[in-house]
């Protein structure tokens, strides 16, 4: 069954069960989030999140634009070509806000002057804080960019375990321990004490941890994301694990995000 989603590219991917944090500015993203909270109080806010293959996560803007040119951030396809979908990965996550705050003024009002963005006739917040988590990954069927945002026609996607996924879980928690010490070393850190006891040990959740918390480009999270199973996921992660724990070995300093923190899109 297929279904529309409004979308939210990112330079990222986002992976069931974690936490997305975003600070809003665009104002074809403040429609999305006047409409997510125009929804009543008990229905999820659900938007789609997909990473950007070939693309801007904020609408271009430049001094000497031509004057038919939409206002920065009104174009709902700005940044993604006349195709948007060919700008996308086509395996998303769907993300679920639980806060949408609005914001009337801080930094994002300064970063979207600077960048030229038309005010907001419709509401007179200079943003929203936006915390949202996600829930299931889908499939990108189809993009549509004729209203203020971008929505797309989706199929969710059903997570499969696959074979042997619980001695592969076992296997992967091993390896990332080992990794982590590895990279605070090279990071010339300390794990926390009782860090290592803090993992899951479901073999979904595991795969989707370890995928965002390595530090890893983002083609290699998005082929992450859209294996076929748990167990292509985290057989994935085991060699990838072994590798840059490898590699990690071999460097005097490795220059890291920390293992647990998620950006903050701009957007």
């Amino acid at each position: 069954m297929t279904t529309a989603l409004p979308l939210f590219p990112l330079n990222s991917v986002l992976f069931p069960g974690l936490v997305l944090p975003l600070n809003i500015f665009e104002p074809r993203y403040r429609a999305l989030m006047r409409d997510l909270l125009a929804l009543p109080e008990d229905a999820p806010r659900r938007f789609g999140v997909v990473a950007i293959r070939d693309g801007r996560e904020v609408a271009p803007a430049a001094t000497g634009m031509p004057d038919s040119a939409p206002p920065q951030g009104t174009d709902p396809a700005a940044g993604f070509g006349p195709d948007p979908i060919t700008s996308f990965y086509t395996v998303g996550c769907v993300a679920d806000a639980s806060t949408i705050r609005e914001r009337t003024s801080g930094p994002a009002d300064a970063a979207a002057e600077a960048a030229g963005a038309a005010a907001d006739e419709e509401s007179d917040a200079a943003g929203y804080e936006v915390l949202a988590t996600g829930t299931t990954r889908f499939r990108l069927l189809s993009v549509d960019a004729s209203g203020p945002y971008l929505t797309g026609q989706i199929e969710e996607l059903s997570e499969e375990e696959g074979d042997e996924a619980g001695a592969l879980a076992s296997g992967v928690l091993r390896a990332f321990r080992a990794y982590q010490k590895r990279l605070a070393g090279a990071r010339e850190r300390t794990l926390a004490a009782g860090q290592e006891q803090d993992l899951p040990d479901d073999p979904s959740v595991v795969s989707y941890l370890v995928a965002a918390a390595t530090v890893l480009d983002t083609p290699a999270k998005q082929r992450l994301l859209q294996a076929p199973d748990t167990a292509t996921r985290l057989a994935d992660e085991l060699k990838l694990l072994r590798r840059e724990t490898a590699v990690i070995g071999k460097l005097p300093s490795l220059p890291a995000a920390d293992l647990t923190r998620q950006p903050t899109s701009r957007n």
